[in-house]
């Protein structure tokens, strides 16, 4: 399995992961998948170009309360291994490894649920690494929920170390959650 930027050619793959119930976002979960669908079928090269966004020119980032907040630099890469597997995303602000309150990590990612199981996130967040180190941050911080065991593994494996609980932000519903460190 590799990680690779995103272009037409997988997109029917991509299209397909959607249109059976995936998302990439775990926390909108379907009403995403919609959203990013209708966009794709709208126009493919420009939600292409969303994928690809180092200098936050695309849309408004819409949080699980339906707020929409001003997007920050990112990228995404998918997952693949002949066929689309899930993605991972890194995101961050110039010259500072903070990130703004509305936005919990800097690498988030997610894995078709027919390909669970395998080690993809592990091996897409180790390939990942470097370019988050490439954007000149000098660690990453991830977070997940208390309860998803197999997201903490996928961390722990790449060097991440717990170095908080916390409560999300009321954008979040306000749920528990837990923040790992990566250094880069």
């Amino acid at each position: 399995m590799q990680i690779l930027r995103p272009t037409v050619k997988e997109f029917p793959s991509y299209k397909a992961a959607l249109e059976q119930g995936w998302s990439p976002d775990n926390l909108r979960g379907s009403v995403a998948a919609r959203e990013m669908l209708a966009r794709l079928e709208a126009d493919a090269d420009a939600y292409l170009a969303t994928l690809e966004d180092r200098e936050a020119k695309g849309p408004l980032v819409t949080l699980p309360d339906g707020t929409q907040m001003k997007r920050i630099p990112g990228f995404h890469r998918w997952m693949w291994d002949g066929e689309f597997c899930g993605s991972i995303s890194l995101r961050w602000q110039p010259g500072t490894p903070d990130l703004p309150p509305h936005v919990l990590g800097h690498i988030g990612y997610a894995v078709v649920p027919w390909k669970r199981r395998l080690g993809y996130a592990t091996s897409a967040l180790k390939q990942l690494l470097p370019e988050a180190r490439e954007v000149g941050l000098p660690y990453v911080e991830i977070t997940t929920d208390p309860d998803n065991v197999a997201s903490q593994r996928v961390i722990e494996a790449n060097g991440g170390v717990l170095v908080e609980h916390f409560t999300k932000p009321a954008q979040f519903s306000s749920t528990p959650g837990l923040r790992y460190r990566i250094t880069l």
